[in-house]
């Protein structure tokens, strides 16, 4: 059985049909990677895995769990969006802490969990300052820390390095792969680059109008 299965999955709005009897089968620490021409249903599936859409028909399953009508915040999924979405008023620690204290953790796990992200992500000079203050490569490092101090199931990444240069890009994609080794998550991540694509993936998935 694979670690997230996807069955007959469909997304209507209104009479635009966003994504079409989708099947899909992840494995366990499998880093995948969705890429097609923009409006094909990327980040729509992606959505819809995370919880943030409901699908109109199909199942979607996590570690053996149904999943396809279960509330976001009890799915045991993390996404990263393009556009890091950091509260600019709470520091680098307070940011990546804030999903955990939602969540009613000891001061004490919180601590943890967030020094332990700081130290994969190279944050730990950086977690007293704000958004305001980091470089766009940091402020993308910060919204990955807050991702993975969850300890989620799966990872969901929305063309996260979007708004970099090119260099930065770059360097970012070593930076995701060594903390994908080092964690053994399993991830989905999209793109429309084919050459961040080819770089990253285990396993691409091509998505064209909607499957």
């Amino acid at each position: 059985m694979a670690y997230l299965e996807i069955t007959q999955l469909d997304k209507h709005y209104d009479r635009f049909q966003a994504l079409k009897e989708i099947n899909l089968a992840v494995e366990k620490e499998e880093f995948i990677v969705f890429v097609g021409p923009s409006g094909c249903g990327k980040t729509t599936l992606l959505r819809t895995i995370s919880g943030l859409e409901t699908p109109t028909t199909g199942m979607i399953k996590l570690d053996g769990q149904d999943i396809t009508y279960v509330h976001p915040s009890k799915r045991n999924v993390a996404m990263v969006f393009q556009n890091y979405a950091l509260f600019p008023h709470l520091s680098v620690f307070e940011n990546i802490a804030f999903g955990l204290r939602l969540h009613r953790l000891s001061r004490q796990e919180i601590d943890q969990r967030v020094q332990r992200a700081a130290r994969l992500l190279h944050l730990e000079p950086l977690l007293t300052r704000k958004p305001k203050q980091l470089s766009g490569g940091q402020r993308q490092r910060v919204a990955i820390g807050r991702a993975i101090v969850k300890q989620p199931k799966l990872f969901l990444f929305d063309e996260p390095l979007s708004n970099l240069d090119a260099k930065l890009r770059v360097r970012m994609r070593v930076e995701l792969l060594n903390l994908h080794y080092e964690t053994r998550n399993t991830a989905i991540y999209v793109t429309h680059d084919q050459v961040e694509a080819m770089t990253m993936a285990d396993r691409i998935v091509i998505l064209n109008e909607g499957r």
